[in-house]
């Protein structure tokens, strides 16, 4: 989900959360409390974990947060949940929600590599190389998501993904990477195309082995930024 879908949600989630609060009711008894409609605030708190699941995941304090505040229909229990949902909005807003994703996604990347490389000491070349190649484009993906890139392009009025070598240009264009950088990376794509497409007669193992330590330096460098 691209930034402007994740705020778009997040605003909609926003509002659903006034909606609940502007149904509170009291019920009889000078020290009863106030509640809001039961049906809409299940159907919040139901809509909101699951937000926040899938942009944070449900280890994330967030989730446990809104989960523990917004526990029944309550106005008080509410207007807790309703606090979370913007502290949450302010961060993709601001864009720092994809500041958190890039170091979960370099921990991801990292291991990926690590498994590349016990391919290559078990001499399979071909699996590594598009293991590496993959691991590759996925991290130009999420530096067009930092940079602000459109990462699709539409085609017969569907959106599709661009290809790696577009993405490549696109961030070079932009001057999130030097044109030399951008070099290395079409290097390396057409080596994990070649592998991808059998054409394993192509290259060897040394070639893949300096791959995956160019590409290991390279993505240390970009997650430094």
């Amino acid at each position: 989900m691209h930034l402007k879908e994740l705020s778009q949600r997040i605003q909609q989630l926003v509002d659903q959360s006034n909606h609940v609060l502007s149904t509170s009711y009291k019920q009889a008894g000078e020290f009863s409390p106030f509640f809001v409609d039961s049906t809409k605030f299940s159907s919040l708190r139901a809509s909101a974990l699951s937000f926040i699941a899938m942009v944070y995941s449900k280890d994330h304090s967030h989730y446990s947060e809104f989960d523990k505040a917004a526990k029944g229909n309550y106005m008080s229990d509410v207007k807790q949940g309703h606090g979370i949902l913007l502290a949450i909005q302010d961060e993709i807003n601001g864009g720092w929600i994809f500041s958190v994703k890039k170091l979960v996604s370099a921990e991801i990347f990292s291991d990926f590599l690590e498994m590349a490389a016990h391919l290559l000491e078990q001499d399979y070349k071909d699996p590594a190389a598009v293991m590496i190649g993959s691991v590759l484009e996925e991290n130009l993906r999420q530096l067009c998501y930092s940079a602000k890139i459109e990462t699709e392009i539409e085609k017969d009025g569907t959106p599709v993904p661009k290809k790696a070598d577009q993405l490549n240009s696109d961030l070079a264009k932009a001057e999130v990477y030097t044109r030399l950088d951008q070099k290395a990376v079409t290097m390396w794509l057409d080596l994990r195309n070649k592998a991808a497409h059998g054409k394993y007669n192509e290259y060897g193992k040394e070639q893949v082995m300096l791959m995956q330590q160019g590409v290991t330096e390279f993505l240390a460098r970009m997650s430094a930024r």
